[in-house]
């Protein structure tokens, strides 16, 4: 039976109501999934020595890298779950914007970041969701991102889901490459998700989690796979969950993540002051 959420977006037009599709596919019917998956695309990003690069630089990932997730949460959730055109929106992209001013960065890696917002989630769900995504869905997800992308100023996104594709799967298998700085960005975010654990599971946490990461992504960092048993046991794990959420969908209210208390912020936020309270770097990394 069709969601509540679905049975809307049945309804809707991919191009002019992409801001509520998103809204419903990604807060109401897969807010689990879309975070998690959002999650795997930090991971896919480190990968490119460039991105890295910047990311060692400043030791912002090193030294507070829980800081740094949340003010990327925050970003993308208010924009996701406001509107890039509301009030909090366009505060949340400006706030963006000036962070990222302040260094040199690639138009190619601006596009590359955008690009994994559309696909690793609507490849997550297509692996682990607990139904399909319609073509609607992904439609509209590659519309929004495409918007945001302009209100950021990139220039030359891809203006179809297919060529955003094509150019997402072609700047992984030219720029995919191991860097020292790669691994180090990735460990310290695996420590990070690591220290959400309860205690007897923190070490096994980064195990676990490269049963998750493709063999490009593995090799980029150079992460030792997880063992064979293990990756047998973790995707059938995460599939289970989905099977399992059919029981608890269609959910009727979306989950909403600007309505949580981030970890780093625990006596609230302003949108347009987060981000890094000084400059530590700024211009070019060679790589």
């Amino acid at each position: 039976m069709a969601s509540s959420a679905l049975r809307e977006i049945e309804t809707l037009d991919p191009v002019r109501d992409h801001q509520r599709i998103v809204f419903l596919t990604c807060r109401v019917d897969f807010p689990f999934d879309t975070t998690r998956a959002l999650e795997m695309a930090l991971f896919r990003t480190f990968c490119v020595p460039s991105i890295s690069a910047l990311l060692d630089a400043t030791r912002e990932f090193a030294e507070r890298t829980q800081r740094r997730y949340d003010d990327t949460d925050i970003v993308v959730s208010h924009i996701m779950e406001c509107g890039y055109d509301s009030e909090l929106g366009r505060a949340a992209l400006k706030r963006m914007n000036e962070i990222h001013g302040r260094f040199e960065i690639s138009n190619d890696d601006f596009l590359y970041v955008l690009s994994t917002f559309v696909f690793v989630p609507i490849r997550w769900i297509a692996r682990y969701g607990w139904r399909d995504l319609t073509e609607k869905e992904r439609q509209a997800m590659f519309h929004f991102w495409f918007q945001v992308g302009r209100r950021m100023g990139m220039r030359d996104i891809p203006e179809t889901l297919g060529e955003f594709e094509r150019f997402n799967l072609d700047y992984e298998r030219t720029e995919f490459r191991y860097t020292p700085q790669n691994a180090a960005v990735g460990r310290a975010t695996m420590a990070m998700f690591a220290s959400w654990m309860p205690q007897p599971l923190r070490a096994f946490t980064p195990v676990a989690m490269r049963a998750l990461l493709d063999e490009p992504l593995l090799e980029s960092m150079r992460f030792e796979p997880a063992p064979r048993w293990l990756q047998a046991v973790v995707h059938p794990a995460v599939r289970l969950r989905s099977k399992l959420a059919r029981f608890f969908y269609p959910r009727r209210q979306p989950l909403l993540r600007t309505q949580m208390k981030p970890r780093s912020y625990p006596a609230g936020y302003e949108v347009a002051k987060i981000g890094p309270t000084r400059c530590p770097f700024s211009g070019k990394v060679g790589v």
